[in-house]
């Protein structure tokens, strides 16, 4: 089969494009016929090594598929040849990735697409959907009635974000550019301000007078000094991006406040974590509430010039879909 691998860690240049052998399943694993996969901003930091994590070499890159079954080990029950199926965690933990012809998946990270969804949509919102739930609900804890802040919320998580803790009955305060106020509105905030605004700060007191129950921002930016500043009591932060930031945590306030400060990579997701998480993201897809802002399709064989767009900045609300077939 055809695959995006790499043989070493290190720059996008590290990418090839070539033949490797066509995997074999095991008894609780399902081989599926790649339609689609992408690529994510962790996907890079795995390339690189900057996000550790066990890889046997050569490594077939990418998280996210859609797919259909070509077979099913014994062990992995209520998967059938030509279900249409899709999975967002290859590529790490010791698993080969999603970016090639045919994949194998773990029968516990793998799960069924509602009928009627488009796979192109589905492949390019999973793992940012993932993302954002795990953020809200199994880190963040929110609840109906509390309000939550999204810093980068025009982005693919931060949409996501915003579908998801609307969708749970939380009010939803969004930043973003002037340019992403009206697509933020349309998923769901409540408010949109401006992030570049010098009083931020003063602008969320404004609208949350009461203070925010749970802040994450996907920009990777952490201002913490804000962030504890505009916390409820007992507000939380949860932090899920920014894997170079460095930023000063005001310790005192934030534990007056009895607040409290998590950090998660939807890497070390649990199965049973996901397969909650897939459950929602299923519901959401099969009624239209999750779906990607803007997309492109690319040949497989375009994976490291689309690592490189990723690291310069270049993919901002886009997401990249790497289809096998444009290859023929």
């Amino acid at each position: 089969m055809r695959a995006a691998f790499i043989e070493t860690l290190g720059p996008p240049e590290n990418i090839h494009y070539g033949e490797m052998p066509t995997p074999t399943a095991g008894p609780t694993d399902v081989l599926v016929d790649v339609l689609a996969a992408t690529v994510n901003p962790v996907d890079t930091l795995v390339r690189s090594g900057i996000f550790r994590t066990p890889a046997g070499f050569p490594l077939v890159i990418s998280r996210d598929l859609v797919g259909t079954v070509v077979q099913a080990g014994p062990g992995a029950p209520g998967f059938a040849v030509g279900d249409l199926v899709w999975s967002n965690s290859l590529g790490h933990g010791g698993r080969q990735g999603a970016a090639a012809e045919r994949a194998v998946v773990p029968v516990d990270r793998l799960y069924h697409l509602p009928e009627g969804v488009d796979p192109a949509d589905a492949v390019a919102t999973v793992h940012p959907a993932a993302t954002a739930y795990l953020g809200l609900f199994t880190h963040g804890r929110v609840r109906a009635g509390e309000t939550v802040l999204v810093a980068g919320a025009a982005g693919n998580v931060g949409s996501a974000l915003i579908v998801l803790a609307v969708e749970a009955g939380a009010r939803v305060i969004a930043t973003a550019s002037a340019r992403d106020a009206t697509h933020c509105r349309d998923l769901g905030a409540a408010e949109v301000l401006d992030y570049r605004d010098p009083d931020l700060a003063k602008r969320i007191d404004e609208v949350s007078p009461h203070g925010v129950d749970v802040y994450l921002d996907t920009s990777g930016t952490n201002d913490l000094t804000t962030a504890v500043d505009v916390l409820a009591a007992r507000g939380r932060i949860v932090l899920l991006a920014g894997a170079r930031s460095r930023p000063v945590l005001p310790v005192g306030p934030l534990y007056m406040k009895d607040c409290s400060i998590v950090g998660f990579v939807i890497s070390h997701a649990t199965g049973a974590e996901l397969a909650e998480a897939a459950v929602a993201i299923n519901r959401l897809l099969a009624a239209g509430r999750l779906r990607p802002r803007c997309t492109e399709a690319l040949p497989l064989s375009a994976a490291a010039e689309v690592h490189r767009r990723m690291e310069r900045g270049e993919l901002h609300g886009r997401r990249v879909l790497l289809l096998p077939h444009l290859d023929a």
